[in-house]
């Protein structure tokens, strides 16, 4: 059996902030500027973007694997806890909040979102943008998972391993594993593993 990358899981509880420092931040300053907008295959000099991209993504990413793609246009913030495993990839035009963490054999579809953070709104005496937001809550991603082109899935939600997550779906609760799920909110369309029941 295939050994599976390990990973520090944080699940949803508080995530304590650290500064970045400085020699951090200029790797992140030098993916914003320059590594992000390189291109990604099948474009001329394509090899020279994705090998920075990596190289620069594991001097910000708390922890990383052997082998990972990071492609032309990914948003990750400050890369505050993410997380990436063996043989996955974060792809074209991807929005991945801090604190992610991904596991192995992880395919994504361009233009996906995955969020850790959102806003309070529960006063109604005050505007929204004055209220703070709640501690952030990471997203777990297992292993041998597709996410859909243009899928959200949002903070807290743990995908389980083997899952598919069709495009444009919304996933706002848990995803067991071996489930194939869809739509707004997500739901389970069905099982890849036969013995399981829909």
């Amino acid at each position: 059996m295939k050994k599976e990358t390990k990973f520090v899981d944080k699940g949803n509880d508080v995530i304590k902030r650290h500064g970045i420092g400085v020699q951090k931040s200029l790797y992140i300053l030098l993916y914003y500027i320059f590594a992000k907008h390189l291109p990604s295959p099948p474009l001329p000099l394509s090899g020279i973007g994705m090998k920075l991209r990596a190289s620069l993504a594991r001097k910000i990413f708390l922890k990383t694997s052997a082998k990972f793609k990071v492609h032309q246009g990914v948003d990750f913030g400050t890369g505050v806890n993410i997380q990436i495993g063996n043989n996955s990839s974060f792809n074209k035009n991807a929005w991945v909040a801090n604190d992610t963490i991904i596991g192995d054999d992880v395919m994504m579809g361009p233009n996906v979102s995955i969020l850790s953070g959102s806003h309070n709104f529960d006063r109604i005496d005050i505007p929204m943008t004055q209220q703070g937001a709640p501690i952030r809550r990471a997203v777990i991603i297992g292993s041998d998972v597709w996410i859909g082109t243009r899928s959200i899935i949002l903070p807290g939600v743990r995908v389980g391993n083997h899952s598919i997550i069709a495009a444009g779906s919304i996933v706002t609760k848990d995803v067991p594993e071996w489930a194939i799920v869809g739509g707004n909110p997500a739901k389970v369309i069905k099982y890849r593993n036969t013995e399981l029941k829909s």
